[in-house]
């Protein structure tokens, strides 16, 4: 199971946001779907003009230039360049890499707008996938109103070297909002109890220091209380 599997298996026509669209490798195909309408967050200059060439002429997009989060503003994002070369995977609002400075990598650092997914008002958001490198939590508590209105389908990137305590925070504010999160291991679906960090969730923060757990969990999936039947058919428990 992979986030575009689920979302896709658990597709309702309405508006689908991609918050850390990158390049667009889950937007293209989810605007594909039957009456889907995406809107993509790139707040990277660089990822979102390669997006905006990918989805060009497709009316089903539209890419916003802003960063998500818990309040409107500005934020710092920063983006670790490694021995030159900006990796845009890594372009984050909530960690500034300070931590990681030597010969072979550098920070770039600006400025750009955030607003919350709530000042949207969405009336008929059926989903919604983070990719935030930390920013997780931010952003779902700027969806709130979002999240107990239309009760979208959630994938989530969380790892603990972005945002310690993120695979505890998360899980916990989306359950108070009736929400089940999970994740999948041996072609099964696993609870949250079942995430051991020490094998499961060890990563290297550096960026120029390619290691991580085998496994190593990160894609994470929620769903409202209301369509746990649908989603947990998805898979074996």
């Amino acid at each position: 199971m992979d986030e575009l599997a689920f979302l896709t298996a658990l597709h309702r026509p309405g508006t689908i946001v991609d918050a850390g669209a990158h390049e667009g490798l889950l937007t293209l195909p989810l605007a594909a779907l039957p009456g889907a309408r995406v809107i993509a967050f790139e707040p990277l200059a660089e990822a979102r003009a390669a997006l905006a060439r990918a989805a060009a002429g497709h009316p089903g997009i539209t890419l916003r230039r802003e960063a998500v989060g818990d309040a409107p503003g500005t934020l710092e994002l920063s983006l670790p360049l490694l021995d030159g070369e900006p990796q845009w995977q890594w372009a984050s609002t909530a960690k500034t890499y300070a931590a990681h400075r030597s010969d072979r990598v550098a920070v770039r650092r600006e400025s750009v707008p955030v607003v919350t997914l709530d000042s949207l008002a969405l009336a008929d958001c059926t989903a919604i996938k983070i990719d935030a490198e930390g920013a997780e939590l931010a952003i779902l508590r700027g969806a709130r109103a979002t999240l107990a209105r239309c009760r979208p389908v959630l994938t989530l990137e969380l790892e603990e070297r972005h945002a310690e305590g993120c695979t505890w925070s998360v899980p916990a504010f989306l359950d108070a909002l009736g929400y089940e999160t999970a994740f999948e291991h041996g072609g099964r679906w696993q609870p949250m109890a079942a995430l051991d960090r020490p094998t499961m969730q060890r990563a290297s923060p550096d960026p120029s220091v390619f290691e991580a757990s085998d496994p190593y969990i990160f894609n994470f999936y929620a769903w409202p209380a209301e369509r746990a039947g649908e989603a947990r058919a998805l898979l074996p428990r």
